[in-house]
């Protein structure tokens, strides 16, 4: 779950990471009032900052710094109902101005490749990361991180060496770094980003933008992380999926798609891209069922994308391995008749595999008007396409 700017302010400050004040508001009362309170600590300037969990939101005119809280009243008006990048500016963070001496870039991620940790820190914070690895990519600093140490003292002087830091300036970022550190591992985060990471006039280190991402396979030991998710932006069935343990993406399309496996899946989704350019149809979703393709799990499956109004047909991709062809075909059986009425749209299945021959026959005795067996996938994958097409 990636956190909005101020959720991950909020999360800095209970670790002991140094941040500056900031207050959320929703309307532009809320902010010239919000900027009122704060702007007093700054000389009356405060930075009123859109949040979305997209980045880019300084060019697109989504971080703007106001001189008085009748202004920042203004600049909240207009950055709210904002589009970046597709994201709708719901929320503006009210941010006390600061005194930027320099400008720095630190974060720590899980390096999936090398089954590690990965800080990465440079002098050269406030632009595209992205850009400076690729320019100058010696300028980027990379430490490996080891999992049952952390950063600790000696890994954060490592870490600000490699980043060619000077003495005096490296010892006051080693502390900030090792909170960073309590953050990731304290939170069970798969990166913790600051950008920047700022020196003050005054010589103070300061985190001034920060990107948490949390790893959801640990909301068991953080009941706290709930009150954290963005609920008013997730597509509802998603949600619905969710709630029904599926792995569910919805996409912008008009073929449903079902498959046991994360691979196969893509691999549906690929055939469906090529046989929908001739009938002018893309796939409507990603959704793996995993092994247990039971009925309730097809039904639950079926049922969140039947809800999918762009949805004409569905296209269910199974290759029988644990879990068998006469299991699945049952599951589809089992699946319409929880469903009843409410199943209206075109299925075609392909089952291979682990007693395919079993589950094709269950399925031509069952012998339903809305189920189409084809053999093959890129045969099923036209069909499919076929009749979402013919719907449109």
């Amino acid at each position: 779950m990636d956190l909005f700017e101020y959720q991950a302010r909020d999360m800095f400050e209970a670790h002991g990471v140094p941040v500056l004040a900031g207050k959320t508001a929703t309307t532009p009362e809320q902010a010239e009032q919000a900027a009122a309170e704060i702007g007093p600590k700054s000389g009356g300037v405060t930075v009123v900052k859109a949040q979305v969990k997209t980045g880019g939101r300084g060019k697109a005119g989504g971080v703007k710094v106001a001189k008085s809280p009748e202004e920042a009243k203004q600049l909240a008006q207009d950055i709210l109902g904002m589009d970046i990048k597709g994201h709708t500016v719901g929320t503006v963070m009210i941010a006390q101005g600061a005194d930027i001496a320099e400008e720095y870039y630190f974060s720590v991620l899980l390096d999936r490749a090398n089954r590690n940790y990965l800080a990465m820190c440079s002098k050269e914070g406030g632009m595209e990361i992205e850009q400076l690895a690729v320019e100058r990519p010696e300028a980027l600093a990379r430490v490996a991180v080891d999992p049952n140490v952390g950063i600790d003292e000696a890994k954060a002087q490592e870490i600000v060496q490699q980043a060619g830091f000077d003495a005096e300036t490296g010892a006051k970022i080693v502390p900030v770094l090792q909170k960073l550190w309590d953050v990731y591992a304290g939170e069970d985060a798969t990166l913790v980003e600051v950008n920047p990471l700022v020196k003050t006039g005054a010589g103070d280190i300061v985190a001034l933008d920060g990107k948490v991402t949390l790893d959801g396979n640990a909301d068991f030991r953080h009941p706290d992380h709930e009150a954290l998710e963005d609920t008013a932006s997730t597509d509802p069935l998603e949600a619905k999926a969710t709630e029904k343990g599926l792995n569910y993406v919805k996409l912008d399309g008009e073929v449903g798609i079902i498959g046991n496996g994360a691979g196969l899946v893509m691999s549906t989704l690929d055939v469906v891209a090529y046989a929908g350019e001739q009938h002018g149809v893309k796939a409507a979703n990603f959704l793996d069922i995993g092994g247990g393709a039971n009925a309730k799990v097809m039904a639950d499956g079926l049922d969140v994308i039947l809800g999918d109004e762009q949805v004409k047909s569905v296209f269910v991709n199974v290759f029988g391995g644990i879990t068998a062809c006469d299991e699945v075909a049952n599951g589809i059986k089992g699946a319409l008749e929880i469903l009843g009425d409410n199943a209206t749209k075109p299925l075609v299945v392909r089952l291979d595999g682990n007693k395919v021959d079993e589950g094709r026959a269950i399925l031509n005795e069952l012998n339903h008007p809305l189920v189409t067996q084809v053999d093959t996938m890129d045969g099923a994958a036209a069909k499919a396409a076929e009749f979402a097409g013919s719907a449109k």
